[in-house]
């Protein structure tokens, strides 16, 4: 039995426990992180979850469950919950409450322990390409009061909450998943502004970030030593999470093994891995173990502290309920009420978007959105539902006459060639319906502009009533 299995939290393919995976269970195995693949409904992901559990009873089952753009169980339909940014936009929170606790709900019915979020990150640059509309918003205060709001739901729905990604995401202008960000802010600014929320928010656990703060240090916050004094020194007594790390603002500069091995001698408790549909979860497993091993030989990381780390993952686990039919379309419906209240409510317009027409959706983003996992558009299906039939094209497309180009943006003020194709389609159609899915202050100017605050379907719907409705 290694020591290393009680700090580890891999990814695995499928929606069964492989081979390698029960055998790290058997071997005292933190827990697993589930992805899409793993739970396309909440009857798999049950059936999945009980067989890690039958197999390990401490082991902690994840998910990244956050609401709005980023979930796994309702990656293929879009979500239910309408993302951070709508319940922040309302500054509602007892609404934010609600939310949380039906979506808690449904989580811990799917036998998940633990939701990797709120999203803590303060959104104080627009051209965020990875926070975004994740975020309560742009204010510290916003977001923590929000984030304690979330948390509270998802206790009360029984399922433990992670805050990310600690010191903060929020300022930069890239991607971890595909480089390592820098966060350019005095160490006072990231205290009042960043740090804040993590404290006022008091989650269960928290993930740190893949970013680099230059004030504190040169290596990313997830590997330094600094990041996880700071949260201790904060008051945060749980577990303390990374990132993935085989990102690669991580990966493109290290070997997991050695990352993994870095991240644990500054001080963290749980390694989350990666996703399987990114790298091969197996051979990495092997390699990371390997590694932490060795180090555990050569004294370069301490027993006593790994034992330590092991005893606080476990307090992450959590008691389910019963998963019946009655209860899980109980759960999506309570969801989706609440869910659809709030998108409605936050919905912003500017102009006439009446759509007085057939709509043809254009969908511009062109960014991959590695936080979600997903780029899927929802606007077209939402329509349908509304009664208007609806078609697609791409931003090159002559339409034909009498049709309304819907146009679907994310980051139009800080992607260039999401930038260019919506240009061209407004230098064709100047009347054309934008439908912003970013956070409003990257909204394009148009003549006929809709701000849902996220692209759940939930949001979607609420863009798509205000259109018909506004026809109508």
């Amino acid at each position: 039995m290694s020591l290393a299995h009680g700090v580890l939290m891999p990814g695995f393919p499928g929606t069964v426990v492989p081979g390698w995976v029960e055998a790290a269970l058997k071997s005292g195995l933190a827990g697993v992180v589930f992805f899409a693949e793993n739970v396309p409904d909440p009857a798999t992901a049950r059936a999945l979850s009980d067989a890690v559990r039958q197999i390990n009873p401490a082991a902690v089952v994840a998910s990244d469950e956050e609401g709005g753009d980023v979930t796994r169980l309702e990656a293929v339909t879009g979500s239910s919950s309408p993302g951070n940014a709508a319940l922040g936009a309302l500054n509602d929170t007892a609404l934010t409450s609600a939310v949380a606790r039906a979506y808690g709900r449904l989580i811990n019915l799917a036998g998940i322990d633990l939701a990797l979020g709120p999203s803590l990150d303060v959104a104080s640059e627009p051209s965020n390409p990875v926070i975004g509309v994740r975020s309560f918003g742009a204010s510290a205060e916003v977001v923590g009061t929000h984030g304690r709001a979330f948390v509270d739901g998802l206790s009360e729905a029984g399922v433990a909450s992670c805050g990310k990604h600690f010191p903060g995401h929020g300022a930069t202008t890239s991607d971890s998943h595909v480089d390592l960000p820098v966060l350019n802010v005095s160490l006072n600014t990231l205290r009042t502004r960043d740090e804040r929320p993590f404290v006022d928010a008091a989650p269960d656990a928290v993930m740190t970030a893949h970013v680099v703060v230059p004030e504190a240090g040169n290596d990313p916050a997830s590997l330094s030593r600094w990041t996880y004094q700071q949260l201790r020194t904060l008051g945060h007594r749980g577990p303390i999470l990374t990132d993935a790390l085989g990102m690669r603002a991580i990966t493109d500069r290290l070997d997991i093994g050695e990352a993994c091995v870095q991240a644990l001698a500054a001080g963290a408790d749980l390694l989350l891995l990666d996703a399987p549909h990114m790298r091969d979860a197996h051979a990495d497993f092997g390699s990371v173990v390997e590694a932490i091993d060795a180090a555990l030989a050569t004294g370069r990381l301490d027993e006593q502290a790994m034992r330590h780390s092991a005893a606080r993952n476990a307090t992450l686990s959590r008691p389910h309920a019963a998963l019946t039919n009655e209860s899980a379309v109980n759960a999506l419906r309570d969801l989706r009420t609440v869910g659809a209240q709030v998108a409605q409510e936050a919905l912003r317009t500017h102009g006439d978007v009446s759509l007085r027409g057939r709509p043809v959706v254009i969908d511009v983003r062109r960014r991959a959105d590695h936080a979600s996992g997903s780029v899927s558009n929802p606007l077209r299906g939402a329509l349908e539902s509304e009664g208007v039939p609806a078609t697609v094209a791409e931003p090159t497309d002559d339409l034909p006459h009498g049709t309304v180009p819907v146009v679907l943006t994310r980051l139009p003020l800080s992607d260039p060639e999401e930038a260019r194709a919506l240009d061209a389609v407004l230098a064709r159609y100047p009347h054309a319906i934008v439908v912003h899915g970013g956070v409003r202050d990257a909204a394009p100017r148009a003549e006929r502009l809709i701000c849902m605050h996220g692209i759940a379907a939930v949001n979607a719907t609420a863009a798509a009533r205000a259109m018909v409705g506004a026809g109508r």
